[in-house]
């Protein structure tokens, strides 16, 4: 283990908080990318997707090359991929450059997140030191995807969009930069292991292709993205012949039998499904129902942020104490409940006041799942081959949140009034984070897999 544990703990989360900061801090900035960069109503959505198709599509091929290369250098390779990326969104002139300085960092992130949640699991000793560094890692990932969306609206306003990319240039040099002092030496490959590159480019265009099919699909309508979908599919087909016959595969099909493993792909799809989709219809009903500015919008997650901190931070605590399965279980009814009770909140002449209870509920929920969720999944999985799981893991979460924001934006706009419809994918959510927290029963109930390996 680590010698620095501190200092590789803060490194970790701080990476963590990178991924999780860009996911949303562009989207307070559309309107004013769109206005002096020429993008045409329809081709703005693509500042948001290039990113999440690049990223989805990329993150078995970041697993494995953790489990090949090493996570130290995939670490670096990612927060460089990320500060260079970000420069090039900054000084984009036009749509194209930033549509590809957006997939860039999109790819940076895909080996990045493999790499510090592989980095997290093999680091720290099993049991109180590992729940708790999860619990770090977690506050980071859960909190920054809100404190993006209040970033995003203070730098807008105060210094411009391109400062939403900016930003991410000396924080993610800084990262890549402190990767080599700080992080255990990579181990040395095995003799005889190889690089599935035909598993590799079916994979990536496979998940790329679906994924580009789940997030066009709402906006464009779903018959234009039907081919790429059923390529996708089809690409996805061959990796699995590929991967079957394979003497080194990318994803060794095995792993999919693992209990914890299989379980955990099924509560991540669900977990993103569900929690990931609340900031969307929150922010639609702070702006589109009560017409709060941007950043107005940002400081109302304010206190959620708060929430999922707090309950990222107790997740561990407790996980120690009780076990990962019960702490999860009970963490996805709360959150759920909190669910219900901002649905039943949501009101056209509701003060801000009046939701905050609901907020702070949903928030210690949606905290403590998501630090806890990750380390369920791998645990039981060899060090060798975490890198994969982590891969395999969060390409379920990616889906899931395409998956979950196609079908509940699709709900909202059936409502009779923009209101009526929030609340009812809200609720529709709920249901979907009690079923969550159904699949994790079927987690390992012993405290020392909880842990997650050694």
């Amino acid at each position: 283990m680590t010698r620095r544990p501190g200092a590789v703990l803060a490194l970790l989360a701080f990476a963590q908080l990178i991924i999780s900061l860009d996911y949303n801090i562009v989207y307070v900035a559309l309107p004013d990318i769109g206005r002096e960069l020429g993008f045409t109503a329809q081709s703005l959505q693509w500042v948001v997707s290039a990113y999440a198709v690049a990223f989805g599509g990329a993150l078995l091929l970041g697993g494995r090359a953790c489990d090949l290369f090493g996570p130290r250098r995939v670490f670096a390779l990612g927060c460089t991929l990320y500060a260079v990326s970000s420069l090039a969104g900054g000084l984009a002139g036009d749509p194209g450059l930033l549509v590809a300085a957006r997939a860039g960092q999109g790819l940076g992130g895909a080996l990045l997140f493999p790499a510090t949640l592989t980095l997290v699991s093999t680091s720290f000793a099993a049991g109180r030191e590992r729940n708790r560094a999860f619990a770090v890692w977690g506050t980071a990932g859960g909190s920054g995807m809100i404190l993006g969306s209040l970033l995003g609206g203070v730098l807008t306003q105060a210094f411009g969009w391109a400062a939403v990319f900016f930003v991410n240039v000396p924080l993610a040099a800084a990262a890549a930069a402190l990767a080599f002092p700080l992080l255990a030496k990579d181990p040395a490959r095995e003799p005889g292991r190889r690089f599935d590159l035909a598993g590799a480019l079916t994979a990536t265009l496979g998940t790329t292709l679906v994924v580009f099919a789940l997030v066009e699909g709402p906006e464009l309508g779903w018959t234009p993205v039907l081919l790429p979908a059923f390529a996708g599919l089809a690409s996805l087909v061959a990796f699995a012949v590929v991967e079957r016959r394979g003497r080194d595969p990318l994803l060794p099909l095995r792993l999919l039998k693992d209990r914890n493993l299989g379980t955990g792909v099924v509560v991540t799809f669900l977990y993103m499904g569900t929690f990931g989709t609340l900031l969307y219809f929150l922010t639609g009903y702070f702006q589109g129902v009560h017409g709060y500015g941007a950043l107005a919008t940002g400081l109302a997650f304010g206190v959620p942020m708060v929430a999922i901190a707090a309950g990222s931070q107790a997740a561990g605590r407790l996980a120690t104490r009780y076990g990962t399965r019960p702490t999860l279980v009970v963490s996805l009814l709360v959150g759920g409940g909190g669910a219900v009770a901002l649905a039943l909140s949501m009101t056209v002449d509701a003060s801000y006041l009046e939701v905050v209870p609901a907020l702070i509920v949903l928030g210690l929920g949606q905290g403590a799942g998501y630090t806890l969720m990750f380390g369920a999944a791998a645990a039981g999985v060899s060090p060798a081959e975490q890198g994969i799981a982590a891969g395999v893991a969060s390409t379920a979460q990616q889906v899931g949140g395409s998956v979950g924001l196609a079908v509940f934006v699709a709900v909202a706009n059936t409502g009779t009034s923009e209101v009526d419809g929030l609340r009812t994918a809200v609720l529709l959510a709920a249901a979907g984070i009690a079923l969550t927290a159904v699949a994790a029963l079927r987690f390992s109930g012993s405290r020392k897999a909880a842990a997650v390996p050694a």
